[in-house]
């Protein structure tokens, strides 16, 4: 309890800092706190798992994952994954898409207030989602999801702040405002410019500060907010806390709900789940945009990474390209329709002087015609554009992924090493370049080595730099096949430059398999691996105790045997020139990292760190692949200089550590992560991991600043950069991006002696005027000293953007549903229903795009029509067997906007209880119309018995608009007469069938009061007799509807003891004949039926029945005769 209450006196202490009152926490410590990551994590895990749940019941694999707040990225992953032998499912993709969402969140500082619903900016604020929400899906239309994700995390951020920092929860709202993500919808009750919204707080209490007034009007209002300013309108809410100015000018106190220490605090949690669920709800719509596999690429779920390729065209890559061909296209049939099938398929060529463009697909089928269609030409000079294609990879690709890079020549472009090495730490992508010029790079090593570029990039990403002759090439196979399949974890990588012999460690565990090990270094080098029972085996040896050993060029591959023992293993190497080494395996445990430092004047947590960090480290570090891992150490190793730097470990929750470093020395260093592993089926699993993407201080600092994240086409947007030292001088500035927009930026910043250590100055990006919306810029923006040996640069995304007019989504009005599905599952295989409706964006819409279906299993079609006022509509008709009986259609249009029609189909409420005949009795005057329905699939006898001891039942049967058969077959035991009574008010004819196989007579009396005819005609080809019964007591007309959507039987017996008359009325809206055919089997026993439910009121209208009931429910009764006995339904909604 103590330990417990000091916690909870230091949070109330920390949530007074000023971050804490500004918005809902980046980041939180506390688990009494929701913060921005809590809340956006548990909307995209829910919302994630739904979309799987639906993709799996389309492909009819089994969900059983429960959905609840409680979800974790493990889980999620596991659920969404096709197991395969052999294969561990990793959720480091994933996790590492959710944190992109998460660091664009956090790093919102902008004071702007419609970023945070402050100071009433209730139409801006709503403005900036609903515009983020456009380019979003614009980026998504592009196969841009980096961008994608980071304007997520933006639209997460404002949308999350407006319930902490408005009055929609003290207003008593228990629903999210959709108004706030459909700009097509008003916002309602705002208070005015002059509207007071609330009195000072009562000491340190703000719970009742809101003005009566405000509640019983139910204005929308916000609090002001600003750390400079104490001026705010008269009369209107501060935010709040104690960095908050305004909140000392009367009325003082708050609003904010960020904490529950906040001015309103104690309605933190209810703020903190309404933000949940608009949240989910805004990703719903994402996803209805987008549809629910992409939705699933937008969020990286996947069992495989992208497959990257960019390969040098030019005339002396024939060999090279054609080996492309072949793995990629082996690649492909091996793991088509596999779980290990890749993610997506990204090719970027590069020639002399043309580079790209970039090709994205999943289409496995389209990547191998993209590849084919490859062809060496030109070049010219042997220095090649290679560094471009390259930048283009990094940008293009999802973060983390593996990429190929295939040339025989040095790069032209050289110069783009500083841009593209940030790029490489950005994304921690790994660069695996084949280079096949060796001879070239051997004849010139004396003066300048050709390869050093692919070296260092290699190595500073954590690929592998492998120089072959073209001949060899085929070693890269096993490389790209292995590191492909994903679920592959690093347990070992270092790089020793100079070369120096060294004995390396690493900790094998028992969630490791296929575990290789790749050297790469000169030909005069050797090794010894010793495994952790004392066994050895060296280089000479090809194939020993503990493995396969292959070379190639400059590369060994060792290949650990399957029957290896956990423990600690050591490899020696012995070499005097540089060198390099990995230990990689199959594995789901593993780790992401983010650098982040804590935020300084206007939050008090930590916000992502753009660029290389300086003396001071700090990360933070999630596990992956298991909910019960820990970590105990994290360490930095500078493997060149044997420099180690150990880490304090801080666990922040679940499975999130926060980890800070002191005084870090230059240099360039690698993480490694050692844990413990515990569950309750196995003893606990030490293990070590390392990640691959080198970590580099500096002591310069490079930040930067736009007004917005997205540009329109030919527009320019202006980015503020600052560069600071404690070193005076000049710099070097060189700002550049992957798309060829024109850039201007200063070649140089000068920091004097009186400037602070910081210099400021401007960039300028313009895009070009062609650029399609949804396409995404990289920006990197690289400051050097003068000396030339410390750079640090920051990266910034931007999305083209075109203005959206068109802010209305596709309406959708229902013009007929028809069917009436059965109460009892057995049924619902022969019974179908049917939706129409229209869609239509109107006559200013930029019109519909896409009609898809996202619940029911039944057929979708549409036509295209126009309207009578000249807008476009699109019909759509739905039809389903009732075994689905629910339907969700989504409209979208050209710029993302999402109308929807759901609805269900009519159905029987009340299942038969059994299939032996069943008695209702109709009790009291009937005055209200009973349909009698036939929904069985074929040739099936519904054996119905008039035997109502009272009033009778009175039928109504609509006759369908085809020529629709009734089967009536005779089964009463003596030839008694059926006495009809046409009420029609016209003359319609009534069209009877005879098919009865024994000749019988028809015995038909009209009882009608006065003389109008009964038009009854014979239409059976041959004239065959039908037997029925009445013995109704009293002439009251029976109306027969026929509703059956087929040709259905529909056998009718009269067996009533008594000869009385049976009135049948023809009351088809139409003059459309009725048929009815005698069917009757010979030993069939009719069901007897009779009315005893109280429903008082029946409506039918354009094929839809909607009832209201006072004493009763619908009553459906079925009756199955397999061989030996008749098959027969009887569906039937009584009404009194």
């Amino acid at each position: 309890m103590a330990v417990g209450a000091s916690l909870r006196l230091l949070a109330a202490l920390l949530l007074t800092l000023p971050g804490f009152a500004q918005s809902f926490m980046p980041n939180s410590f506390f688990f009494w706190t929701l913060s921005h990551r809590d809340i956006t994590q548990i909307a995209i895990l829910r919302k994630t798992a739904e979309v799987c749940r639906d993709v799996a019941a389309a492909e009819g694999r089994s969900f059983t994952l429960e959905i609840t707040d409680t979800l974790t990225v493990n889980k999620v992953q596991m659920a969404c994954s096709v197991p395969l032998p052999n294969f561990p499912i990793s959720s480091e993709m994933f996790q590492a898409a959710i944190n992109s969402v998460h660091d664009s969140s956090d790093a919102l500082l902008t004071p702007d207030p419609a970023f945070h619903f402050h100071s009433e900016a209730f139409l801006t604020g709503r403005g900036l989602i609903t515009q983020g929400l456009s380019a979003l899906k614009a980026s998504v239309k592009e196969q841009n999801f980096q961008s994608a994700r980071n304007t997520l995390g933006r639209i997460c951020h404002t949308l999350q702040d407006f319930y902490s920092h408005s009055n929609w929860v003290e207003l008593g709202r228990a629903a999210p405002y959709s108004a706030l993500i459909r700009p097509d919808q008003p916002l309602e009750n705002l208070a005015g410019p002059d509207v007071p919204t609330c009195r000072s707080c009562a000491a340190l209490s703000c719970k009742d500060n809101i003005l009566p007034a405000v509640l019983e009007k139910g204005l929308l209002t916000s609090g002001y907010y600003s750390a400079e300013s104490p001026a705010k309108p008269a009369g209107k809410f501060s935010h709040g806390g104690i960095y908050d100015r305004t909140s000392r000018t009367e009325p003082t106190g708050g609003i904010n709900k960020d904490t529950d220490s906040s001015s309103h605090g104690q309605l933190h949690r209810t703020a903190a789940d309404l933000a949940v669920d608009d949240t989910v709800d805004l990703l719903e719509d994402i996803r209805l945009a987008i549809g629910d596999r992409t939705f699933l690429r937008l969020m990286d779920i996947s069992q495989a990474p992208a497959l990257v390729f960019v390969v040098d065209t030019t005339g002396s890559m024939g060999d090279d390209i054609a080996y492309v061909k072949t793995v990629t296209a082996m690649i492909i049939d091996e793991r088509r329709g596999t779980p290990i099938e890749p993610f997506e398929y990204i090719l970027v060529p590069f020639n002399d002087p043309e580079f790209g463009p970039v090709t994205r697909t999943t289409d496995a089928d389209e990547m191998n015609t993209k590849i084919n269609s490859l062809t060496p030409r030109g070049g010219g000079d042997l220095p090649e554009m290679s560094m471009s294609g390259l930048r283009l990879a990094l940008t293009a690709a999802p973060p983390s992924s593996l990429i190929f890079l295939f040339t025989d020549a040095t790069a032209k472009d050289a110069s783009l090493k500083n841009a593209v090495t940030a790029l490489i730490e950005t994304t921690k992508s790994k660069v695996f370049p084949i280079l096949t010029n060796v001879l070239a790079r051997r004849r010139r090593r004396a003066v300048v080595p050709s390869n050093q570029l692919y070296l260092d990039l290699a190595q500073a990403s954590g690929g592998l730099a492998i120089e072959i002759f073209k001949s060899e090439i085929s070693v890269a196979t096993a490389i790209i096949e292995s590191l492909s399949v994903g679920a592959v974890v690093t347990v070992l990588q270092a790089a020793v430059d100079p070369g120096t012999p060294r004995n390396f460690t690493f900790l094998v565990d028992a969630t490791l398999s296929y575990i290789l090990i790749y050297i790469t270094g000169d030909s005069s080098l050797t090794f010894t691996l010793t495994s952790s029972t004392g066994v050895s085996q060296s280089s000479s040896e090809s194939r020993g105790s503990l493995g396969l050993i292959s070379t190639a060029g400059n590369l060994w591959v060792l290949s650990l045997n399957s029957e290896i023992q956990a423990g600690q293993w050591a490899i020696t190497i012995d070499s005097n020139t540089a060198y390099t080494v990995k230990v990689i395996g199959r594995s789901s445990l593993n780790f992401v990292y983010n650098l982040v430092e804590p935020q300084e004047g206007t939050n008090g947590s930590v916000i992502p760190k753009a660029g290389r960090p300086g003396g001071n480290v700090t990360l933070w570090v999630t596990v992956t692949g298991s909910d019960t891992a820990t970590v105990r150490d994290v360490t930095l190793f500078d493997f060149s200089r044997s420099t180690q730097v150990d880490g304090s470990v801080q666990s922040i929750g679940k499975s999130d550590y926060l980890v800070a470093f002191r005084e870090v020395p230059a240099g360039s260093f690698l993480v490694r992560l050692t844990g413990q592993e515990t569950n309750s089926s196995s003893t606990p699993n030490s293990f070590q991991r390392q990640a691959s993407t080198q970590i580099r201080t500096s002591s310069l600092s490079v930040t930067a600043q736009a007004d917005s994240q997205s540009i329109e086409p030919g527009s320019s947007i202006s980015v503020s950069f600052t560069v600071s030292s404690e070193e005076t001088g000049t710099f070097t500035i060189q700002a550049n991006n992957d798309r060829g927009f024109t850039t201007a930026c200063p070649s140089s910043v000068r920091i004097g002696a009186g400037d602070g250590g910081r210099a400021n100055d401007t960039v300028t990006l313009i895009a070009s005027a062609d650029a399609a919306s949804g396409t995404d810029v990289s920006l990197t923006i690289v400051a050097e000293n003068a000396a030339g040996t410390d750079i640090n640069y920051v990266v910034l995304r931007f999305s083209v953007a075109t203005k959206v007019t068109d802010l209305s989504a596709p309406v959708c009005q229902v013009v007929r549903m028809s069917g009436v599905c059965p109460a009892s599952p057995l049924l619902c295989a022969s019974v179908q229903w049917e939706l129409v409706a229209n869609f239509t964006d109107g006559i200013t819409g930029t019109g519909i795009e896409t009609i898809s279906l996202h619940q029911g299993n039944g057929t979708l079609s549409t036509s295209n029509v126009v309207g009578v006022a000249g807008e476009n509509i699109v019909e759509v008709s739905y039809s389903s067997t009732c075994c689905s009986q629910s339907v969700q259609l989504a409209a979208v249009d050209r710029v993302g906007n999402v109308g929807t029609c759901a609805e269900t189909a009519i159905a029987l409420t009340t299942p038969a209880p059994s299939s032996t005949s069943s008695r209702v009795t109709n009790v009291s005057h009937i005055t209200t119309i009973i349909p009698v329905l036939n929904s069985t699939s074929a040739s099936t006898p519904t054996l119905i018995t008039n035997n109502t001891a009272g009033v009778p039942l009175m039928l109504k049967i609509s006759n369908t608009p085809v020529t629709t058969t009734i089967l009536m077959s005779n089964t009463t035991p003596v030839t008694t007469p059926m006495l009809m009574t046409n009420t029609t008010p016209v003359t319609t004819p009534i069209l009877v069938t005879n098919t009865t196989s024994l000749t019988t007579p028809i015995l038909v009396t009209n009882t009608t009061p006065i003389t109008t005819p009964i038009l009854v005609t014979n239409t059976t080809p041959v004239t065959t007799p039908m037997l029925t019964t009445n013995t109704t007591p009293i002439t009251t007309p029976i109306l027969v509807t026929n509703t059956t959507p087929v040709t259905t039987p529909m056998l009718t017996t009269n067996t009533t003891p008594v000869t009385t008359p049976m009135l049948t009325t023809n009351t088809t809206a139409v003059t459309t004949p009725i048929l009815v055919t005698n069917t009757t089997l010979h030993n069939s026993t009719p069901a007897q039926t009779m009315n005893s439910s109280v429903v008082t009121t029946v409506f039918e209208t354009a094929g839809v029945t909607n009832s209201t009931s006072t004493g009763g429910e619908p009553v459906c009764l079925s009756y199955f005769l397999s061989i030996a006995a008749m098959f027969c339904s009887i569906q039937v909604l009584f009404f009194n």
